[in-house]
């Protein structure tokens, strides 16, 4: 089993940045993709930025320029650098992991401030 701890959310007024960190442990083998989802209210949850292994990157358009994605492969930690924030960015960010199965943080709340 493998768990995932989300760290760094909270209220920022616009123009600000946050990091958000998530931390894997347990039974941790081959992973494929780390990275970072968001659900605001009344909304699917949507891909934000994801990090394949190797270091490829893939961000949501809404983000791109703004936000970055990054992972210490040792510790198994994947981190979102969020920058110049839009109140559109509030949502709860989600920390996802890809292995054998695909394993998913408790969330983390994030509010933008106008």
């Amino acid at each position: 089993q493998v768990q995932l701890v989300e760290s760094g959310g909270g209220l920022v007024q616009a123009g600000g940045s946050l990091r958000l960190s998530c931390a894997a442990s347990g039974s941790i083998f081959s992973i494929n993709t780390m990275g970072w989802y968001r659900q605001a209210p009344g909304k699917q949850r949507e891909s934000v930025a994801v990090i394949r292994t190797g270091g490829i990157t893939n961000y949501a358009d809404s983000v791109k320029g703004r936000f970055t994605v990054s992972r210490d492969s040792v510790k198994n930690t994947v981190y979102l650098q969020m920058n110049s924030l839009k109140p559109e960015d509030t949502a709860v960010y989600y920390c996802n992991l890809n292995t054998y199965r695909s394993f998913w943080g408790q969330g983390t709340q994030v509010t933008v401030s106008s």
